[in-house]
């Protein structure tokens, strides 16, 4: 672990973690280290996340020791009619029709007005200087970058911003985007209006109605995040916070709750019961998660149902504890009733944020408007298109979202963590989780030791990292698991950050996730 009296950063890039340690020094917040840690990663890091995207985020505010959460997860177009759907035949919703409004911009807005210390123009100069400057790109990075050089050729915009020279840079090229450098300056010195009102919104909307989108400008206009009270469940005298719908973080808590009924601690780290126990639960979560989970504002989603200790008892009773279930039904609940990067940061004072955000895909929609040097992204994508569901595509909707920060507390000890990866977020919270309070991890640990990851809602496939003991695998197996094998630190687990507050002795700690480029950094010590 990183650990200091002062601040700390952690993110999946060091020139993040870098930029928002440099702002705590400077006198600003953990919000505004975080925005700045944010900022630099959508340019460092544009496959991951950037202003096209969405974001959501919890606060710990240490002056009044309360939670905050905040939705930043924008609409869709009002055009975007079942009718339309349905006259065009779509069977999923992709390209320009999965662009929803980017609520990125907004929810730093939201997060500085409420939290920030130093001045937006600040926070964002180390974004705009790499921007324009350019950067040398990671390894991680080069490698996604180049499994997409065919989709980012079929958008024009997409091939100029992205594809110098006609291809991926390399590893260590340094790569440079004077048009978001420009987007940024605007944020920067006009006020973040420009994106939802101004000329950046204006270049959105016009490329967009191109292309046979349904985003109009009053869709741009009148977007607003929306402050929301975290969700939470207890699990062995901690409490484990997420975000309500229409995020699918509930599926963390369902999974604990079930969990919590087994001697995790006594059947001992990726043993096979602990492990069956884990990936059974799982598949019991998820299937009510697909099932219920949508924009609350348009469907009734039982939240408090879904992450109550009793229904977990019903969802508990149907885990057969020597076989693998291969064909879980969600719950009946009664009448009455991709691609992300992830961030933490904690200031000497003890405020802490857990933020997350998103294109969705690598590189979104891979549509990139006139000269703003961002990829919209396409979380519309996540939309039902049949009607009867929760989730169905409609007017000014927000679509179900797997990005999910979290965080933890007992006491005086207070945790912000998440780990990114579309359908694995959840998944890898409830593990991450079981990994601190049934076996006594700390945060790296936590954050390093081998995952399992189910991509999928139905069947018996399920990806372990090879650290898992071959034993152990072939029990699983044994029950009706099928394994699929995957290396070391893979990143198909997905990746994170983790910070963590002592409020009796004052000290800060940080995790970084080997399976990522990214840094936990600490503020740097001002000598005399």
């Amino acid at each position: 672990m990183v650990i200091s009296p002062l601040g700390i950063v952690a993110s999946e890039h060091p020139y993040a973690s870098q930029a928002g340690a440099m702002v705590l020094a400077a006198g600003g917040s953990a919000i505004d280290a975080a925005i700045a840690a944010n900022a630099v990663t959508g340019v460092v890091a544009p496959h991951m996340n950037g202003i096209g995207g969405d974001l959501f985020a919890i606060v710990y505010e240490a002056g009044s020791g309360r939670l905050y959460g905040l939705n930043a997860s924008g609409w869709s177009g009002s055009g975007l009619t079942m009718e339309l759907v349905q006259a065009q035949k779509l069977t999923r919703l992709t390209g320009v029709h999965s662009v929803t409004v980017p609520g990125a911009v907004a929810g730093w807005q939201a997060l500085h007005d409420r939290f920030g210390r130093l001045p937006l123009a600040d926070v964002l100069a180390p974004a705009i200087k790499a921007a324009r400057d350019g950067f040398p790109v990671t390894e991680w990075t080069a490698g996604d970058w180049a499994s997409h050089v065919n989709n980012l050729q079929r958008d024009a915009n997409a091939a100029r911003t992205y594809l110098p020279d006609g291809r991926a840079p390399a590893v260590g090229q340094i790569f440079r985007n004077p048009d978001l450098a420009w987007s940024l300056e605007r944020l920067a010195t006009i006020g973040t209006s420009d994106f939802y009102r101004g000329e950046i919104a204006a270049r959105i909307v016009d490329y967009l109605e191109r292309h046979g989108g349904t985003i109009t400008a009053a869709d741009m206009a009148d977007y607003a995040p929306e402050w929301i009270d975290p969700v939470s469940t207890t699990y062995r005298g901690w409490t484990v916070y997420e975000l309500p719908p229409n995020g699918v973080g509930i599926a963390a808590l369902e999974m604990l709750n079930i969990v919590e009924r087994y001697p995790m601690t006594e059947w001992g780290h990726n043993s096979v019961e602990a492990l069956h126990a884990l990936i059974e639960a799982k598949k019991l979560a998820y299937a009510d998660i697909s099932r219920y989970v949508a924009d609350p504002a348009h469907s009734r989603v039982p939240t408090a149902t879904l992450i109550s200790k009793p229904f977990a008892d019903t969802r508990a009773a149907l885990v057969d504890a020597d076989r693998a279930n291969c064909d879980v039904p969600a719950a009946t609940m009664p009448a009455s009733g991709g691609d992300t990067i992830y961030l933490s940061a904690v200031d000497a004072e003890g405020n802490i944020v857990s933020l997350i955000q998103s294109n969705y895909g690598l590189f979104g929609s891979r549509l990139v408007p006139d000269g703003v040097g961002f990829v919209l992204h396409n979380r519309g994508a996540l939309f039902s298109t049949d009607p009867e569901h929760p989730n169905a595509a409609g007017p000014r909707k927000r679509p179900q979202h797997t990005i999910i920060p979290a965080f933890m507390s007992r006491g005086d000890v207070k945790i912000a963590f998440g780990i990114m990866g579309g359908w694995n977020q959840s998944q890898a919270h409830a593990q991450f989780v079981s990994n601190i309070v049934d076996h006594g991890m700390n945060i790296q640990a936590a954050m390093e030791a081998a995952r399992f990851n189910m991509g999928s809602f139905a069947g018996c496939s399920v990806a372990m990292e090879q650290r898992v003991p071959a034993s152990v695998r072939a029990a699983l197996e044994s029950m009706g698991h099928v394994i699929q094998l995957r290396h070391d630190y893979s990143d198909a687990m997905g990746g994170g950050q983790a910070v963590m507050r002592d409020f009796a002795t004052g000290v800060n700690y940080g995790a970084s996730d080997p399976r990522k480029d990214g840094a936990a950094i600490p503020q740097p010590l001002l000598l005399p």
